[in-house]
């Protein structure tokens, strides 16, 4: 009768162990995907910068490296930030105008006291990547168009105020002006690969259910379960 009282919680201590570890070795191998994916995100940031393409497509070309050449005249679309040793400032949003086309650009940082800087060039090379960033989310609040200020980098919207193609190219160098921006290249900070961290917690929840799984094994031979 012991022996049979003893089956239902060794069952539900294996099972339990099995799924667990299942889970985190699961997680070890989207890692090692992960890992591959990140490494080919990073080779093509630092690849060489082509022109741009005619119909950029967001699910092939993010973080195509570009060269962009035009003017810029005005049109800006300031997001509120903070950038590392800087402090307060705003990411500038510009309108460029290649002459055939006109799409927006990332510039860089610009402290607050230059947020009204004026930042106009009539030729200015920009090299950097295409990106079709996921700054929005529910909690953001809505652009303060009456004071220009922007929460976060909404290519439909910042298009539609300053009438240029829903299409981005973070700067990486700029040449022929000083607009007083320091860039803020793209890079793999806002890519987390978080699977290690996962498996780990998944490993510990498993030996946590060995332990519980002995506990209730000891009680009902001891009867007191």
């Amino acid at each position: 009768m012991a022996v049979r009282r003893l089956w239902f919680p060794l069952l539900l201590g294996l099972v339990g162990v099995a799924i667990l570890c299942a889970l985190g070795l699961w997680q070890l191998d989207r890692m090692g995907q992960k890992e591959a994916l990140l490494d080919r995100i990073e080779a093509r940031i630092g690849a060489a910068p082509v022109p741009l393409p005619a119909a950029p497509d967001p699910a092939t070309e993010q973080y195509l490296p570009v060269t962009v050449t035009g003017a810029l005249r005005g049109g800006e679309a300031p997001v509120l930030t903070s950038l590392q040793g800087e402090g307060t400032g705003y990411r500038v949003v510009a309108a460029l105008d290649t002459g055939e086309r006109r799409l927006l650009v990332d510039l860089g940082f610009a402290p607050e006291a230059d947020k009204d800087r004026a930042r106009l060039a009539e030729d200015v090379t920009v090299t950097g990547n295409l990106l079709w960033p996921n700054d929005v989310d529910s909690w953001t609040p809505a652009p303060d168009l009456a004071r220009n200020l922007w929460f976060a980098r909404d290519l439909p919207a910042m298009a539609e105020a300053l009438g240029t193609e829903p299409l981005l190219v973070v700067a990486r160098r700029i040449e022929g002006a000083d607009l007083g921006t320091i860039p803020v290249a793209v890079d793999m900070a806002g890519i987390p690969n978080n699977h290690y961290e996962y498996a780990i917690t998944w490993f510990g929840l498993a030996m946590v259910w060995v332990v519980m799984s002995l506990v209730l094994i000891q009680r009902v031979r001891r009867g007191t379960a």
